[in-house]
């Protein structure tokens, strides 16, 4: 058996590299780490050993990590990443379908596991693309929010994107399943958010908050096992956490948000909020860009037990 376990390919993105910073960005390793390998002779590439850590690669240059050292950065690797599925990916912009449970970018709490770590993993050069917090994420979805995301792959699309969402060019429908009736079929939550004056973690409608607007529609409406809307919600505005604060201020929780909502009651544990739309140009050609991300398993799940079916959302 072959004592080389772990064969990574340089890709053009990390062509002229150093030999350490490209195994480092490849694994997610600390430089530390993948300098001591090269200083150890555990690093190979072509075939040969890497001498130094100042050692330059090439795209398509085949870097081998020897046993020891293979197994080690392989369990790390995979340690704790996020998965997800790509809707669309170019060299300057990757939209992604977000699962719920998972954290956009690190923070308190979360280090580590992140959407922005499993990003970086599959496409190195964002680990230089926007704030080194949080590589590539121009815009965040709450961790019990599923659905599609547009991330950054290089600086240029990175400064595009952002200037988009700040002249609010970028069209962001979600699917919310929340707990009673409205009063009108459609509306308009027009209430500034900011921080909570007693829970400094949490966020609600404030006379000292900045401004921010929802626009929501009604999908359906149920009446068992509970009076329950499915809406559909534009986001003109992007606050922090902006459309459970504002349907819960309005009186329509979102089922399953334990912070601002009521519990659900199929025991899903977790806000029935889902980002189904994003619309945006893409920050190179100019052209339009759409993308729809179909409704999880446990939306659908809930849509089931009021006799709806996720094709009863409109993504268009």
């Amino acid at each position: 058996m072959s004592d080389r376990l772990l064969s990574l390919e340089i890709p053009e993105s990390l062509s002229g590299e150093r030999i350490d910073r490209a195994l480092s960005l490849l694994t997610g390793r600390s430089r530390s780490d993948t300098s001591k390998m090269v200083a150890e002779g555990c690093v190979l590439i072509d075939g040969e050993v890497a001498r130094a850590g100042s050692v330059r690669v090439a795209p398509g240059s085949r870097v081998e990590v020897t046993e020891v050292q293979a197994v080690a950065l392989v369990r790390e690797r995979h340690r704790g990443v996020a998965s997800f599925d790509v809707l669309h990916a170019d060299r300057d912009l990757v939209v992604v379908d977000k699962p719920s449970g998972v954290v956009t970018h690190p923070g308190t709490g979360h280090p580590q596991g992140t959407l922005a770590d499993a990003l970086v993993q599959r496409y190195p050069e964002m680990a230089e693309v926007g704030e080194p917090d949080r590589p590539g994420i121009v815009h965040r979805l709450d961790r019990g929010t599923s659905g599609v995301m547009v991330c950054a792959r290089s600086p240029a699309a990175y400064d595009g994107l952002v200037e988009q969402l700040a002249r609010r060019e970028v069209r962001r429908i979600y699917a919310a399943l929340a707990r009673g009736h409205p009063p009108s079929p459609t509306g308009t939550i027009d209430a500034p958010i900011g921080r909570d004056r007693e829970h400094r973690t949490l966020m609600a409608v404030s006379a000292e908050g900045r401004e921010a607007r929802t626009h929501y529609s009604v999908v359906e409406t149920y009446a068992h096992p509970c009076d329950a809307t499915l809406l559909r919600c534009g986001l003109e505005t992007g606050r922090t956490h902006q459309i459970r604060v504002h349907l819960a201020s309005i009186g329509l929780p979102l089922l399953g948000d334990l912070t601002y909502g009521v519990p659900d009651p199929f025991g899903i544990g977790r806000p029935l909020l889902h980002a189904a739309r994003l619309t945006f140009r893409h920050p190179a050609s100019g052209a339009a860009m759409g993308f729809s991300a179909p409704m999880p398993k446990d939306f659908g799940e809930a849509l089931a037990r009021f006799g709806s079916e996720p094709s009863a959302f409109p993504t268009d």
